[in-house]
């Protein structure tokens, strides 16, 4: 299987250097892949990519077309359909970087695509293969509320777009995974502190469930922040995303009197990259045929509701 990587600047680097260093960490399971070809507008920047990770480097995309099986498109959010729209119709199976296109016309066209082709289109919602938030969902079962933080230090690099798509899609995505419900009610509010687009932002939604999600996201922070935390009836799941730790506190009776009745329980998990977890994931989806853990239609949603956000944040 020949893969291809376009977009190779500060995340697409990162997938080339996975792809190429999977076949010689997993021997054993002969996923049978090759970086084949990176491509970058900066030519130069390809030639070195593709020199450090044994590739062929390109500055025209196009041209890796009919010459690969796969690709990562890590290229800025405004091109997202036009490149993988392009992949798509060619049969090759495309993981496209978060958010999955600009606006949900262009995610529902890869959508329809990536069906009539029966090819692979997975979105690069990466927290989903963190180990920390695999091993919480074996013990959440009806959240009622839930409280998520993503902060961090200003990057003038995706200042194209706001700290919405940059940042809180993340947490969307988990959460509207974990409710698997209807939001009914939403509110906002956000400020453009270094940048001409949202830089702080604060949601609120509601659930047809009943259940509250709390979503604060920040990108004028100096330290990153990256938590979430889960609360439901009898427990609680504090999770640290860039810890890659859990927490879970369950109440030992049905009357609580002291610290002594809660349980607090650390699962003991191995942190592993979560994009080498996702990108084998991939792999392994184009070779089984079975569809991915974050599919189109998840990038789809999960974009529809940042939409809604930044709707509410204009209004404001």
């Amino acid at each position: 299987m020949k893969i291809g990587v376009i977009g190779v600047g500060s995340l697409g680097q990162h997938h080339a250097r996975v792809y190429s260093q999977i076949p010689k960490a997993c021997p054993e399971r002969n996923l049978g892949i090759e970086l084949f070809g990176v491509c970058d507008v900066d030519k130069k920047r390809a030639e070195k990519i593709a020199k450090n990770f044994n590739a062929k480097p390109f500055s025209d995309y196009k041209e890796l077309i009919g010459k690969i099986n796969a690709v990562s498109i890590v290229v800025p959010t405004p091109l997202h359909y036009t490149v993988a729209k392009d992949f798509l119709n060619a049969g090759i199976h495309c993981l496209v970087e978060k958010p999955i296109t600009d606006n949900v016309s262009q995610a529902e066209e890869l959508l329809k695509i990536a069906n009539e082709k029966n090819i692979i289109l997975q979105i690069g919602h990466i927290e989903r293969f963190n180990t920390a938030v695999i091993e919480a969902q074996k013990y959440i079962k009806q959240p009622k509320f839930i409280e998520a933080q993503r902060l961090g230090p200003y990057d003038p690099r995706v200042a194209h777009i706001g700290v919405v798509m940059d940042l809180m899609i993340h947490d969307i995505d988990i959460i509207l995974t974990l409710v698997n419900s209807k939001i009914v009610q939403m509110d906002a509010i956000g400020a453009k502190v270094l940048s001409q687009k949202e830089d702080i932002a604060n949601v609120r939604l509601k659930f047809e469930n009943g259940c509250v999600a709390n979503i604060s996201a920040s990108r004028v922070s100096l330290d990153k922040f990256r938590k979430i935390r889960i609360f439901q009836d009898d427990s609680y799941i504090s999770l640290d995303y860039a810890g890659q730790s859990l927490k879970i506190y369950k109440k030992k009776s049905d009357v609580v009197t002291s610290m002594s009745d809660i349980e607090i329980i650390k699962p003991k998990l191995k942190p592993e990259e979560p994009l080498k977890r996702e990108l084998e994931h991939f792999i392994n989806c184009i070779r089984t045929g079975k569809p991915p853990i974050v599919t189109g239609e998840h990038g789809r949603d999960a974009l529809e509701i940042a939409i809604a956000i930044l709707k509410k944040l204009s209004n404001n």
